[in-house]
């Protein structure tokens, strides 16, 4: 089972700059996007179904042309969940779940914190999620939760550690959070597998970043405990570039 997460920041741009032959050429059997930027009406639906996802989810944020999160799926599942039923939470667009006969995946846009308010509304969500997160996994122990968690967690996911300390996404607090996240039953599925440095999945659009490799990884497949031993395999697709993150992938038994 091959689980792509991707956040793809704008789903009709990538499309445009050839994100269907390179998900028929990756052919996960499951992929997370985020960041859609777009609704089911302004979209080809059935483009995606012509590349082999006959099953295919989409939460949008009320606000057109932002956030939004989808899941594309060749397997159908059991079951879906627009939202996590918190009202602040959910009007951004930013989780949407699908449970399979043994496991459950999550595609989570977390928000970035470009400025004060944004920065409180990120720590507000950050708190509910794991809230919600911990009473989800009583009735789901088997849970990947893929996705752009906007967070650096260690000095080694980002390329310039000293210069980004007070910068949101590498902030002591935020650092704090994903690493308390982890330790309340979460296997950071890449660094379980992967111990070298300069492996990043967003870079800038300034200073030639993205070519020079200046980035932050920031986007995870986070997998429950209990699912630690089907991980087989987990890697980055830095060659991919229809966004300024590129994908992530994860192979489970």
């Amino acid at each position: 089972m091959k689980i792509i997460s991707y956040n793809v920041n704008g789903i009709r741009a990538a499309v445009k700059k050839g994100f269907l032959s390179w998900l028929q050429a990756a052919n996960p059997d499951i992929i997370c996007i985020q960041e859609t930027k777009a609704q089911k009406d302004q979209l080809d639906l059935e483009a995606f179904v012509e590349a082999g996802y006959p099953y295919h989810y989409w939460f949008s944020a009320q606000k057109k042309g932002y956030s939004g999160v989808a899941i594309l799926s060749k397997i159908k599942p059991n079951n879906v969940v627009y939202g996590t039923g918190i009202e602040s939470m959910d009007f951004e667009g930013r989780n949407l779940r699908l449970d399979f006969d043994d496991f459950s995946v999550m595609s989570l846009y977390l928000p970035s914190g470009t400025n004060d308010q944004r920065l409180a509304f990120k720590f507000n969500y950050m708190a509910q999620f794991q809230t919600y997160v911990n009473e989800l996994k009583k009735q789901l122990p088997n849970l990947i939760i893929c996705g752009d968690y906007n967070i650096c967690h260690t000095e080694i996911d980002i390329h310039n550690p000293k210069q980004n300390k007070n910068t949101s996404g590498f902030l002591p607090v935020e650092r704090e959070w994903l690493g308390n996240f982890i330790d309340s039953g979460f296997v950071d599925s890449f660094r379980y597998l992967n111990k070298e440095p300069h492996h990043y999945t967003w870079w800038s659009y300034r200073a030639n970043a993205r070519n020079n490799n200046k980035g932050w990884r920031i986007d995870y497949h986070m997998v429950s405990e209990p699912m630690r031993d089907r991980i087989k395999r987990a890697y980055i697709l830095p060659e991919a570039k229809h966004s300024d993150h590129c994908p992530i992938v994860i192979e489970i038994d």
